[in-house]
């Protein structure tokens, strides 16, 4: 088989891989070398600053020995299988990147032969890269569960960021819709990434000269909506991923109906984008704004609800702690007021040093007005209408919903990477 048709089957293939991101890396250019992984990050997107940058995003094969009930490349799929060798993905990525298409790589893999031989490959593309082409781009590596200890340690020195797909939120959906893999073959390797990528960031502090461990951090990906576990214990399993495997991001991928199957959602099943969604902006809170998962959903609230982003559901459920005043509450308390983000969080503590906020400066500093106005207060003032019910003020937080979001109620494609 061609490259090229190799090429069209396996970069389909990799598609339903969401976690294709910025990378937060910040490998410098060696001398006599080509390309480099800007720390401002490289992601098959626009990146914050307004570029729009790439990645070749392949699988190494798709020819599977698994039978996952959700994956499209499950072993008892009739498909056109293919496989690369570690050259042709390392003389792709090349060619690719002379001619200006892509800025780096990201590799995954179905499971062939073995976990071992696998991640063997995947590492040696890796190699090939680094040392013989000298390239000093960005490489996103899926790490294999199940691989040995040696192929995840050098997979961590060759690639700027690592990955191992956690899959289904809880172990009894592995058992259900994945047998052949287990929770804890998935979480052994994350372990070991993050205590490597702690380890070498402490022993970089004391010598410049110690080797860099995935210096991007390790992400994992989740699929959602496959099995009928709730927001709630996604949230929970999300945060612990975070205190515990020192991850730097979880993605949340809507379950896509690929396959037909007894213990899957039927295959007319629209994906749960906007679930996705909600759940992303719960990630946020957690990462960004100092909530709990706990704070977020309780067992008497299990599941985020649609019609509103989770800081605006829990700031109703605890309507009692608001109005708050803009210009005495801390940092902490304005980052619970919807509409108010990190950024314009800082403004208001960095103006109010100066001089007392007004009412006219809130759009200048970057409130969300149409939010905000509910539960603050400045100089007194209420600047919502006391008149409103709690359903109203409810409806008028519907509304004012960024205009993307309802489009995903409506909108349920896979959209094309290529």
């Amino acid at each position: 088989m061609k490259t090229s048709e190799k090429l069209k089957i396996l970069a389909d293939a990799a598609k339903y891989d969401a976690s294709c991101s910025s990378s937060g890396s910040n490998r410098k250019a060696a001398p006599n070398g080509i390309g480099n992984a800007a720390a401002s990050g490289i992601c098959h997107s626009w990146a914050a600053d307004g570029r729009c940058v790439s990645l070749l995003k392949i699988l190494l094969s798709n020819a599977c020995v698994y039978d996952c009930s959700y994956c499209l490349n499950r072993r008892s799929n009739m498909l056109d299988r293919a496989t690369f060798t570690p050259e042709e993905v390392a003389d792709l990525t090349i060619n690719f990147y002379l001619r200006n298409y892509i800025e780096g790589l990201f590799l995954s893999s179905a499971v062939y032969a073995s976990p071992d031989k696998t991640m063997a490959d995947m590492v040696e593309v890796c190699r090939l890269l680094r040392q013989k082409h000298r390239f000093n781009g960005y490489i996103h590596l899926k790490v294999i569960p199940g691989a040995a200890n040696d192929l995840v340690l050098q997979a961590g020195f060759l690639a700027d960021r690592l990955s191992v797909n956690i899959e289904l939120p809880s172990e009894a959906s592995l058992k259900s819709l994945a047998p052949q893999k287990s929770k804890q073959g998935i979480l052994a390797p994350m372990k070991r990434i993050g205590e490597n990528f702690t380890g070498f960031q402490l022993e970089r502090k004391k010598s410049r000269n110690s080797p860099s461990f995935c210096p991007g951090g390790q992400t994992t990906q989740m699929i959602i909506g496959a099995s009928a576990e709730s927001d709630l214990h996604i949230l929970n399993l999300t945060e612990n991923l975070y205190n515990k495997m020192s991850l730097k991001r979880v993605y949340f991928s809507a379950y896509i109906p690929v396959n037909e199957g007894p213990l899957l959602p039927a295959l007319a099943t629209a994906p749960p984008l906007i679930r996705e969604h909600r759940l992303y902006q719960a990630d946020w809170l957690l990462r960004f704004y100092k909530f709990q998962s706990h704070e977020i959903l309780s067992p008497a609230f299990p599941n985020l609800d649609e019609r509103l982003d989770p800081k605006a559901a829990w700031a109703l459920r605890n309507f009692d702690l608001f109005p708050l005043d803009i210009n005495r509450a801390s940092y902490e308390e304005l980052l619970r007021i919807p509409g108010v983000g990190v950024t314009s969080a800082r403004r208001i503590i960095q103006t109010r040093r100066v001089a007392a906020i007004r009412e006219q400066d809130l759009k200048k500093i970057g409130m969300v007005l149409k939010r905000a106005r509910f539960f603050v207060t400045i100089n007194g003032k209420y600047l919502g209408d006391t008149s409103l019910s709690y359903h109203r003020v409810v409806s008028a937080l519907c509304k004012a919903e960024p205009p993307g979001t309802n489009k995903l109620l409506h909108h349920s494609r896979q959209l094309r990477l290529f």
